[in-house]
């Protein structure tokens, strides 16, 4: 997925500031230096796009900790140094990326720890449930935090789901036409006997949506049976949290993906404040 970072950096800065800032217009033309700083502990992610927000109006920035540190509270982040007016300008649209980016960092990485703890071959991926614009940065901060991006777009990968197959009524047919065209076939299932039906069929990925952990356990007792186990690889999906990823990483799927650590972001408490004006 192709991204035009400094496009929608400006875009971010244009939302919040259109036609002027009428505030920060009333400052006198004074430079300054701010810093942001952490408020609480947590995984920092977006720094590097919170230090461009600032670049791309006029301002330096000095990155003081890099995308993945763990923080602590009080700890600098970033400082800042320029025209009052645009760095006051640019601190909310700084501050809200960066905010949330490393909300979903920390989560993400909260929740990888879960899953390593209990099986070191199961992985965490993110979904599309993202906001929207927002996707490209939403995923970044999941791969800081120690996930995996999953699909981008609709165009990285084909997911057949349930409502797919209600179209087209045939996973058979689906998959063997996916499969002519495209080396990995995600297919989502929601029973034992799809499972089956859909690893026969050359799915490279099965996506067993909204099983418990004994269903997925039976399932996987069922694929290995039938020598279909290591044929594919086994996405557990639906409903899972950090109170029962860990039960879902003990039964030995290769992914687990979790909606919430993207559309549910609970955003790091950051805060940019002025310091001292630097010296001519």
């Amino acid at each position: 997925m192709y991204t035009n970072i400094k496009k929608e950096l400006l875009r971010f800065i244009s939302e919040d500031i259109q036609s002027g800032d009428i505030t920060s217009v009333l400052l006198p033309k004074k430079k300054i230096k701010a810093k942001i700083i952490s408020r609480e502990e947590g995984i920092l992610a977006g720094v590097r796009f919170a230090r461009e927000i600032f670049h791309l109006k006029g301002c330096r920035g000095r990155i003081m900790k890099k995308d993945g540190t763990r923080l602590k509270p009080n700890q600098v982040v970033l400082e800042v140094s320029g025209n009052a007016r645009t760095v006051l300008s640019c601190e909310r649209t700084a501050l809200n990326l960066l905010s949330r980016m490393s909300g979903i960092a920390t989560h993400t990485s909260f929740l990888v720890s879960k899953i390593k703890k209990i099986n070191k071959k199961t992985s965490l991926y993110s979904t599309r449930k993202t906001a929207p614009g927002l996707r490209y940065f939403d995923k970044e901060a999941v791969k800081i935090g120690g996930g995996h991006k999953h699909r981008m777009a609709l165009d990285d990968m084909v997911m057949i789901k349930d409502n797919h197959l209600l179209v087209c009524n045939s996973i058979e047919d689906i998959i063997k036409k996916a499969r002519k065209r495209h080396k990995r076939v995600e297919v989502e299932v929601e029973n034992q006997k799809d499972a089956i039906l859909a690893a026969n069929c050359g799915a490279t990925i099965v996506m067993l949506d909204n099983f418990s952990p004994t269903q997925i356990k039976k399932t996987i007792a069922a694929l290995q049976k039938k020598k279909l186990r290591n044929k594919i690889k086994l996405e557990a999906s639906g409903g899972i949290s950090s109170k029962n990823i860990a039960a879902y990483a003990k039964t030995g799927v290769d992914i687990i993906s979790v909606g919430s650590i993207t559309n549910s972001v609970s955003g790091l408490d950051l805060s940019l404040e002025v310091c001292v004006s630097p010296k001519k």
